[in-house]
């Protein structure tokens, strides 16, 4: 299935980042969420942070009007019907993202990918609570995304070699970095950045410095 549309479920700072990437990549996206006004404050947010990249020259004035174009609110998944990529990007508890994941299996084509954006819930649960375990896979983005290049491709033990090649194609092509994962606790940012907070606790602690 190709990829020309994109669902994002949560318009918090991580979603609507990735809604603004995908859109100025040329994607249709629909941003959904459980409220409006976290929506209008979304479209707002997203708006601003396009100007700002145009008058900075990073991005063209025809990229900033066609992003906006691209971009959808809405707060049924109903809408997103037609995406070949869901990515979910709600707040770090696993019942409510497995809620999610079972709301688009039933929902979304067969051959369409399932992404979360999580920093540290594993993608094999996540995957297990669907049909389609091969086509779940993790997009972790970093913040702020639409100035951060590194993404987090997390491969769970389930997801297929097919779906991973695709999201390391469509990460590269939105103009970020793809970094392949497997599936392990902290993933890699994560695992590399808990070690060094707390060796600043310990430097703390011992005096070295004030915080």
């Amino acid at each position: 299935m190709a990829i020309s549309s994109v669902l994002v479920c949560g318009s918090g700072t991580m979603g609507s980042g990735i809604a603004q990437v995908f859109a100025t990549a040329g994607y249709k996206v629909v941003v959904c969420d459980s409220a409006r006004s976290q929506l209008d404050r979304a479209r707002a947010g997203i708006e601003k942070s396009l100007a700002k990249l145009t008058e900075k020259g990073a991005i063209k004035d025809e990229q900033r009007v066609g992003a906006i174009a691209n971009l959808t609110y809405t707060t049924s998944l109903e809408d997103g019907r037609e995406a070949g990529l869901a990515v979910e990007a709600i707040f770090e508890d696993e019942g409510a993202k497995s809620e999610i994941f079972r709301n688009l299996d039933a929902l979304l084509a067969p051959e369409a990918i399932l992404a979360s954006n999580t920093s540290s819930i594993p993608i094999t649960r996540l995957g297990s609570v669907t049909r389609r375990a091969g086509k779940v896979i993790g997009m972790h983005f970093m913040n702020p995304v639409p100035l951060m290049k590194l993404v987090e491709i997390i491969k769970g033990a389930a997801t297929s070699d097919e779906t991973l090649r695709t999201i390391v194609a469509l990460t590269a092509e939105i103009g970020k970095t793809p970094v392949e994962v497997n599936d392990y606790p902290g993933f890699i940012s994560n695992r590399v950045l808990m070690p060094m907070i707390n060796e600043a606790i310990f430097a703390l602690m011992e005096g070295v410095a004030t915080k």
